[in-house]
């Protein structure tokens, strides 16, 4: 009896299974988001505090601040949204090169964040020596390249009614942007995620040779693989003169 075309369906959510630095990332910052209950000083030493980078030189905050929560909803939401936006970029770039942005993504978040400390007004003398906790920022720089690569997917902007990718980034960025100048007490939130936004976009505008080139190759790669396995595209030998396609 023949198998029913319907049969075939397959249904998904989200992008997909965890792939290998998404699934380690995830890993990594539940299992410090438990220390951090365990040892609530662990926020302190491990947060971006920038009076403690520039004074005490602890260096290692621009790095351990992104595996650092406030929360449990703040973890679940930067989690859900590594889910969301980092497996399918992952899928696209390898795990080395979605490690390697992701990671200078966070880094340039922490930066704009120590910068910003630095600047002649109110808020950055709390800024200065407030802890800076959270993945946001190099989660936002995620988002930039989401918006670049899949510039016409749609996302549905909280959840209610779809707009594409690039218009989300922008009408986010400018959110940021706005909260950042604005807002009473929240500056240190909304600039480490300017911040990672901004670093992701500059990293995929570089000029050629830099890692928009590299990654720009992977997703014309990724998306030749893609169509072949679609339409079932195998390399003929001498007789097949070519390409076979069913």
């Amino acid at each position: 009896m023949p198998r029913s075309p319907y049969s075939r369906i397959q249904y998904q959510f989200g992008p997909g299974p965890l792939t290998p630095a998404v699934k380690a990332l995830l890993i990594a910052n539940g299992a410090l988001f438990l220390a951090q209950l365990v040892m609530p000083a662990l926020t302190s030493y491990g947060g971006l505090t920038p009076a403690a980078v520039l004074e005490s030189l602890w260096i290692w905050q621009p790095v351990t601040y992104m595996f650092l929560h406030a929360g449990l909803t703040h973890l679940v939401f930067n989690m859900l949204a590594l889910w969301m936006f980092g497996v399918e970029l992952e899928k696209i770039w390898g795990t080395q090169a979605f490690a390697r942005f992701y990671f200078l993504c966070g880094l340039g978040a922490a930066a704009t964040t120590i910068v910003a400390s630095l600047l002649p007004f109110d808020f950055a003398n709390f800024l200065y020596v407030t802890p800076t906790v959270g993945a946001s920022g190099a989660i936002y720089g995620l988002l930039a390249a989401f918006g670049v690569m899949f510039a016409n997917r749609p996302i549905y902007m909280y959840f209610l009614f779809p707009v594409p990718a690039r218009i989300f980034v922008l009408i986010t960025g400018a959110i940021t942007l706005l909260l950042s100048v604005t807002s009473s007490g929240g500056q240190m939130a909304h600039l480490a995620h300017l911040g990672g936004l901004l670093t992701g976009w500059l990293l995929l505008m570089r000029g050629r040779g830099g890692m928009m080139a590299e990654l720009k190759y992977r997703y014309t790669k990724w998306r030749l693989q893609r169509a072949r396995r679609r339409f079932d595209v195998h390399q003929g030998g001498r007789s097949g003169g070519g390409w076979n396609v069913h």
